[in-house]
């Protein structure tokens, strides 16, 4: 009788990356070694890999945002080893780790992905939509402005923490860090902070997001002058469907529909994701 060997599940570390990055190609997904450099960064001892026959074979991440709120992401399977149940074994120590830490979990699911994970009790929250289009040069409403210092982040963060229901202080300021464009802020008649914007670029697309807005005006300022700053390339925008003006938005910019993404969360029910959020940060992230 032939003897199977075994699935061992560890920490995933910086040097599994490439091969991580290899599970992510073959699943066609956007992100970059850069975005699994953060993951690791933001939550060491949160992030799984599974080895088997000598090979890195499954990848899962989690991030904690305070004692309120985790995301699972990035769970990913060998396409030749799929069907031994590795999904679930990483699902199940990536939960036991979140177990203590926080009240909620949530992640963003494919339609392949979403009976797998009702399967740990997570219920359906909203929709997530994947747009993609191109980026065009327009002439911008002039009230966007870049964020240059510790007032205006803090002033955005405050804003953040309103729309996501849940304080991700360390990752924004680590995709602002890391944009690939000047992320922008627009302010109210009033003076306060409306609205932001950031961007980063992806393997297949660059990805707009978040994208955070109270106001139709503050979403159209900042997409459009987002937009205007990636001319010609591919862009990705994960929009959430809780903001009603979203759909209308992108088409009325030439942007289309590509597939579904389902938000679920378990635990302790919370708040859904506010519609001041247009654009979410990431699938892997929220």
């Amino acid at each position: 009788m032939q003897r199977v060997a075994a699935t061992e599940v560890r920490l995933l570390c910086e040097p599994d990356l490439a091969a991580a990055m290899q599970l992510k190609e073959a699943a066609g997904w956007n992100q970059t070694e850069h975005d699994w450099r953060r993951l690791l960064t933001l939550e060491p001892q949160g992030c799984f890999c599974a080895i088997k026959d000598g090979r890195l074979v499954g990848t899962t991440t989690t991030t904690t945002y305070g004692r309120d709120l985790a995301w699972i992401g990035m769970v990913l399977v060998d396409p030749q080893y799929r069907g031994q149940g590795i999904a679930a074994n990483l699902m199940s120590i990536a939960l036991d780790y979140l177990n203590s830490k926080v009240a909620t979990v949530k992640l963003d699911a494919t339609q392949q992905g979403k009976p797998v994970y009702e399967k740990f009790g997570f219920q359906v929250e909203s929709l997530i939509e994947r747009w993609s289009g191109t980026g065009r040069s327009t002439e911008c409403n002039s009230r966007g402005q870049t964020v240059p210092g510790r007032d205006e982040l803090r002033e955005l963060l405050v804003l953040d923490r309103l729309a996501f229901n849940a304080d991700r202080s360390k990752l924004i300021e680590a995709l602002i860090r890391n944009a690939s464009i000047p992320p922008l802020i627009v302010r109210a008649s009033d003076g306060a902070v409306s609205g932001y914007a950031v961007a980063r670029s992806g393997t297949k697309a660059d990805y707009v997001g978040p994208i955070i807005a109270k106001d139709r005006q503050s979403l159209e300022t900042l997409l459009d002058q987002v937009l205007s700053q990636l001319p010609g390339r591919r862009i990705y925008i994960d929009l959430n469907t809780e903001c009603t003006a979203g759909k209308q938005v992108l088409s009325d910019r030439g942007y289309a529909k590509e597939r579904d993404l389902v938000r679920m969360f378990a635990g302790t029910p919370s708040e859904k994701t506010s519609p001041f959020v247009f654009a979410i940060a990431g699938p892997e992230i929220g």
